[in-house]
């Protein structure tokens, strides 16, 4: 198969976090989501354990979310003495600010042939590879990770189990105007050669 490396070059330079407050409010057409996913179970990983798990929120699904991770920071952090209310309020508003929000959770092989970092590992390819399909298809992502996210009592609501990770929240939105131009410092500062 022939592909235009150029083509993909640019893509993998133009994807970026757009965040929801960069949303236009324009829904994201399902079959972009759609298609999202499918190129996300196509991710890289060891030994085929697809440890990826995803629960996509939209419309009413929303609010649902925003539901549950506001009274579930709420129950956590009321019990630590840690409770913020500009945090609750902001677990009950921000999810209507995307057209849908992806749960992202890390599934472990039951016989944990592998490391759990190596299963981490396949999720967040399969998010990369979530993030480059939104951005073919002009749509942004942000993958958030604060929140919910480490808490134990959050993982049932998304189907996990104990060994389970919930790894966050893929926000996904039609940007308002341009996406901004990226930066990285040179790849040759970050590469030592072996050769001979």
């Amino acid at each position: 198969m022939n592909f235009n490396v150029e083509e993909l070059n640019q893509l993998i330079r133009f994807r970026r976090s757009v965040y929801p407050k960069d949303y236009s409010g324009e829904i994201v057409p399902e079959h972009v989501i759609n298609q999202m996913l499918e190129n996300a179970n196509w991710a890289p990983n060891h030994k085929l354990t697809e440890p990826w798990r995803f629960v996509v929120f939209s419309g009413e699904g929303l609010k649902k979310l925003a539901a549950f991770q506001s009274e579930c920071y709420k129950q956590v952090t009321e019990a630590n003495g840690t409770f913020q209310p500009d945090r609750y309020q902001s677990l009950q508003s921000k999810p209507m600010e995307s057209s849908h929000i992806i749960a992202i959770g890390m599934k472990r092989d039951a016989a944990k042939r592998l490391p759990e970092w190596e299963e981490l590992g396949a999720v967040f390819c399969a998010v990369q590879n979530m993030y480059l399909t939104a951005a073919a298809y002009g749509a942004g992502c942000y993958l958030g990770t604060g929140g919910i996210t480490n808490f134990e009592q959050a993982k049932p609501f998304f189907g996990l189990g104990t060994d389970d990770k919930l790894c966050g929240f893929l926000h996904v939105g039609m940007p308002k105007g341009a996406v901004p131009d990226g930066r990285r410092k040179p790849v040759a500062d970050k590469i030592i050669w072996v050769k001979d």
